[in-house]
């Protein structure tokens, strides 16, 4: 076969049909397989029928398609479909060519595909792609990582097929070696869950506690994408609550039981590990779960009794301090998120550049907000900011919804209507601005039961105690304790 294609792209479900379309809508060809024959074949005789798309039966003849140094992205299920397809490909490929995984890979899986795919003479690229179907087609967020040196081969690919801002810069560029870009990715879909949670408590106190219908829902949500929650999920929140079946809102009909594949639960269990307090994202990912005990819920309702769901007062001002609660968990949920960005990057020797993590973040992406530009002129002041709310934009932000945002905690739980991102959020809020907090107590216990050992504010900070509490125990201390 001729080499004649600019780049090879492996598995064909939505996201791999809809990126091979949007690369050769750029001006490249493309070679492209998929295990299944016959889709392939549909697709190249359907929605690629006039794009400069090739259909290869094999990954011998898919390799075989390529221009040198050859690239092939792959978009295929993560895990070990992802290692089967590699590994399988690092026979044909040659020295210099590029293996791209543009799939919803596990950074630390990334790290070590990295390190396989160099030591074979290949080069490697984990990038996160966000946009969902609509993104993948005409233009999504990408951020790339992995071997430094394949940057320049993918660069003008990437680039081309990423969203534009409004002065053309694409949402596009290197994030960092190895894992770092799928590390990102993961920690965007972090923040998407926290997102969609602090949107989703919006509706309920709107709905249960106000009692407004779907075309009040609808209006408020609309105006609110004009002011500084304009997003995306805003925006589409507005066009669900407006949706009708048979003239009725199509959204009661939903099952109310929240699927998730895995983004969420991996960075609540990432900030576990890298000791970062990423509250609102883990309280997201634990209110789906709750949402999957339909069944025990609808017992629990039957038996467990709290207070009526009816939220009294002023609806306008109600809901003006609905909008900043809204806002201000949004802003701790991104600022927690930056949080695990800086403290991934410092253990694992990443070099993120946080605003210009930010700028991928503009368009294209499931999480592109307003406010995204803030965060990078942010980290522009000061590219050692330790947390976003000591920035002087966020903090003023986060000053000025903070009445709202109590009054609304305080509606919620006067009312028996769950908040555990708005409430967790502002529980984070409070334990960060406290100079002083109860954890010298939960220390003497330690020490109490454990012999774990304590500081003291009156000694030097490296010097450790052990006191014999109950003046039966010993000396021996069982050493000392990592805060």
């Amino acid at each position: 076969m001729h080499r004649t294609a600019d780049i090879g792209l492996v598995g064909l479900a939505v996201m791999g049909q809809n990126l091979a379309l949007n690369i050769a809508d750029h001006g490249f060809s493309v070679a492209v397989y998929n295990r299944t024959t016959a889709t392939t074949e549909a697709f190249v005789a359907g929605p690629a029928a006039d794009a400069a798309i090739i259909a290869t039966t094999t990954l011998e003849e898919l390799v075989a398609a390529l221009h040198r140094p050859r690239k092939v992205i792959l978009m295929v299920k993560a895990g070990g479909p992802v290692d089967a397809v590699i590994t399988a490909l690092i026979p044909l490929l040659d020295a210099g060519d590029v293996i791209i995984d543009g799939g919803n890979s596990y950074y630390e899986d990334t790290i070590r595909r990295t390190a396989e795919v160099e030591a074979a003479g290949l080069l490697f690229v984990g990038t996160g792609v966000s946009g969902g179907e609509e993104g993948a087609r005409h233009g999504p967020s990408i951020m790339p990582g992995g071997s430094p040196a394949a940057w320049p081969l993918v660069k003008g690919v990437l680039q081309a097929i990423a969203a534009k801002v409004e002065d053309g810069t694409p949402c596009c560029d290197w994030v960092g070696r190895d894992g770092a870009g799928h590390f990102v990715k993961m920690v965007h879909n972090g923040i998407e869950y926290g997102d969609m949670q602090v949107i989703a408590e919006a509706y309920d106190l709107m709905h249960r506690g106000l009692g407004m219908t779907y075309d009040e829902m609808a209006a408020v949500f609309a105006e609110w994408n004009r002011g500084r929650l304009r997003s995306y999920l805003i925006e589409i929140t507005a066009d669900i609550m407006a949706f009708r079946e048979d003239g009725e809102p199509l959204l009661e009909k939903v099952l109310d039981t929240a699927g998730q594949k895995g983004t969420g639960r991996w960075t609540a269990e990432s900030a576990l590990r890298l000791g970062m307090p990423v509250t609102l994202v883990a309280s997201a990912v634990f209110a789906r779960i709750v949402s999957a005990l339909l069944d025990q819920r609808e017992v629990a309702a039957e038996v467990l009794q709290g207070p009526p769901a009816a939220i009294d007062g002023d609806r306008s001002a109600v809901l003006a301090d609905l909008e900043a609660a809204l806002y201000a968990s949004k802003l701790v949920s991104y600022a927690q998120g930056f949080m695990l960005l800086s403290e991934a990057a410092a253990e694992h020797s990443w070099r993120l550049d946080y605003g210009a993590i930010a700028l991928l973040w503009r368009e294209g992406c499931i999480i592109r907000a307003a406010f995204l530009d803030e965060i990078r002129s942010a980290f522009a002041a000061d590219p050692g900011l330790p947390n976003l709310l000591l920035d002087p934009f966020f903090r003023r932000a986060v000053e000025a919804a903070q009445p709202g945002w109590r009054r609304t905690v305080a509606r919620a739980v006067t009312a028996g209507i769950p908040v555990p991102a708005y409430s967790s959020a502002l529980a984070f809020f409070d334990g960060y601005r406290s100079a002083r907090l109860p954890a010298n107590l939960i220390q003497a216990q330690r020490d109490y039961f454990g012999a774990h050992t304590y500081q003291r504010v009156d000694r030097e900070r490296d010097v450790f105690f052990h006191t014999d509490w109950a003046g039966t125990g010993g000396t021996a201390a069982s050493g000392t304790y990592d805060a």
